[in-house]
């Protein structure tokens, strides 16, 4: 059994994230259109969604996660469309969450892996390693019988300490990876926890897609999860995490300071999102501009095809769908 309180390290680079970051909420909250845009808050809610899951190999696209959220027939693994659905069940129910009780936690497991696995719900009776995509073994999961103790230990531990909520939900991510609780969707869970700690924290937090961050970042992620591991304490996957959380802060600033002060016009508002878009991903399609700007997908048509006949964008059709890129590398610079 291991010590109650999780080895960690309070450096200065966490000590200054997490002023940052709670001088950037307090921005958030005060001037952010997410408390008032409801089509804002499900297109993040989407981008959450799409990427926590597409960082365990869910193969489903942005566009046909939104889509199988719009009730549409999606061409793809059915435990891939099970996936999303599920996910997007437990993270409509976080606010009913008690980030404390373990028995929540199972619940949100049980809706997370419905129908796609035989231990779901429960912890796992198995011992199980962690391996990374060559079939190295990354770290051995705890024994089985040691894990309900060691869960409910690690979150009696995430109520009482007095570590500040930023850092107390980071450590809490690294520890219950590391427990490894579940027979499969531990990472998914983890993440969850983690938003739903932040949450109760901040409310503004449910509507953050940091997973999105997570995963566009997804080597730096396991590189500071295995460094921790190597170093037997979390202190570079707190910074690690704290970092992503900056990041989709000022994401989601830069949105509403461009929303809010008239810095710009609907139109340039749109090409910015777009264009960010674009800097993490090959093309983009329909569906992915109506999640992003929260439009219908006649509007997202018009949208596509006014940069197309601005020069911005060029139209091609892949596997029978028309998606668009950028005319050139340059335009991804632009500021």
């Amino acid at each position: 059994m291991r010590n109650q309180k999780p080895p960690f390290e309070i450096t200065n680079q966490i000590i200054d994230y997490v002023a940052e970051i709670a001088e950037l909420v307090g921005r958030l909250t005060v001037f952010s259109p997410l408390s008032t845009s409801p089509t804002l808050r499900r297109a993040n809610r989407i981008r959450t969604i799409h990427g926590s899951l597409a960082i365990e190999q869910n193969t489903l696209s942005l566009e046909q996660v939104t889509a199988v959220l719009n009730g549409k027939q999606v061409l793809a693994p059915p435990k891939d469309i099970a996936e999303v659905k599920n996910a997007y069940a437990i993270y409509e129910r976080l606010d009913e969450l008690d980030p404390y009780s373990v028995d929540d936690l199972l619940t949100a497991h049980g809706i997370m892996t419905r129908g796609l696995m035989e231990e779901s719900g429960v912890f796992r009776t198995r011992p199980v390693g962690v391996v990374d995509s060559e079939g190295h073994v990354l770290h051995f999961g705890t024994l089985p019988q040691y894990v309900p103790d060691l869960v409910m230990e690690l979150l009696d531990w995430a109520k009482t300490s007095e570590v500040h909520m930023l850092i107390r939900s980071c450590v809490f991510h690294y520890e219950f990876e590391l427990i490894h609780p579940f027979a499969d969707g531990n990472g998914r869970v983890g993440r969850l926890w983690h938003a739903l700690l932040l949450f109760k924290w901040n409310p503004a937090f449910a509507w953050l897609p940091v997973e999105s961050i997570i995963h566009d970042r997804q080597q730096e992620y396991y590189d500071a999860i295995n460094a921790s591991n190597d170093a037997g304490e979390s202190t570079v996957f707190i910074e690690f995490m704290l970092s992503a959380i900056k990041a989709s802060l000022i994401d989601a600033i830069n949105t509403s300071d461009k929303m809010s002060d008239g810095k710009m016009d609907k139109t340039t508002m749109r090409w910015e999102q777009i264009k960010k878009f674009l800097e993490t991903h090959p093309y983009i399609m329909n569906a992915d501009v109506r999640a992003l700007c929260g439009v219908s997908a006649a509007t997202a048509n018009r949208i596509l095809s006014s940069f197309v006949t601005d020069g911005k964008l060029i139209k091609q059709r892949t596997k029978g769908l028309w998606d668009y890129k950028l005319s050139s590398p340059i335009s991804n610079c632009e500021h």
